[in-house]
């Protein structure tokens, strides 16, 4: 695919910044507390979670599940979500200093386009219209209006066992040729970014969360963070040549041996 038809190469970036948007960008996950507030609970949640990361289930079925769970009529999921959902202190000023710098950010994310739209316009601002999403959407189940009660479905990006595989939206960025190709950072927090966990340059993941425990299982290099003040300091770092990205993540990795050593 040439650059020019790859949306997020349109002001031929030398970064781009893909990010996971639930427990990434916001603090709590929004399809999390819809399934523990208004579906199954999150005992049944949190076993789906375990089933996934020991492949005793795809992910797609234990998120189809969670989703089927919540009959709630999906404008007032929302107007939950909207009253609910609180954004990472620092992710605002993360994205303002990389529409500055010409460093596209692209969510990638296994919830649903209308919700996070809805949260990054409300917590971010308007200028997070300007925000590439690449996720799931919802539909009306049986001919129903997505706003009445079990009128929604979640409908999968596309027929991976994740729903939507994070990696294919990375991949044809990561073939251009080396003159064109971009410096890729990658943000996440769980199961849903295992997929594009070793598509990118440098990963953040998530402090205390489940892809740190894939990552160390898998061998995949990452460096821990604990909220996007970190992130915007590295980023800044590495676009400034004050450090690389290589450096960045065997300091990383290091890092995170040395934590786990002294328990």
């Amino acid at each position: 695919m040439a650059p020019s038809t790859l949306p997020a190469m349109k002001t031929n970036p030398r970064f781009i910044f893909f990010t996971d948007f639930d427990g990434t960008i916001t603090q709590r996950d929004s399809n999390d507390f819809l399934t523990d507030n208004l579906g199954y609970g999150e005992k049944l949640r949190k076993q789906g979670n375990q089933d996934v990361l020991h492949d005793r289930m795809s992910f797609r079925d234990s998120f189809r599940g969670m989703m089927d769970s919540v009959k709630t009529p999906y404008d007032q999921c929302i107007k939950t979500l909207l009253e609910n959902i609180k954004l990472d202190p620092y992710f605002a000023e993360f994205y303002e200093w990389a529409r500055a710098n010409n460093v596209p950010v692209v969510v990638l994310s296994s919830g649903m386009e209308p919700i996070i739209r809805a949260l990054l316009i409300h917590l971010v601002g308007k200028t997070a219209e300007d925000i590439q999403i690449v996720s799931n959407e919802v539909e009306g189940r049986d001919g129903k209006d997505i706003n009445t009660e079990g009128g929604w479905q979640i409908v999968f990006h596309d027929e991976s066992h994740f729903g939507h595989d994070k990696s294919m939206e990375i991949r044809p960025y990561a073939a251009l040729p080396e003159s064109e190709r971009p410096t890729m950072f990658y943000a996440g927090d769980g199961v849903s970014d295992l997929s594009a966990a070793k598509e990118t340059d440098l990963l953040f993941a998530k402090k205390g969360h489940d892809l740190v425990s894939y990552c160390v299982k898998q061998n995949v290099p990452f460096t821990e963070f604990e909220d996007w003040s970190s992130i915007l300091a590295t980023v800044k770092d590495i676009v400034a040549g004050k450090t690389s990205v290589k450096k960045v993540s065997a300091e990383g990795v290091e890092a995170f041996k040395s934590g786990r050593n002294e328990k």
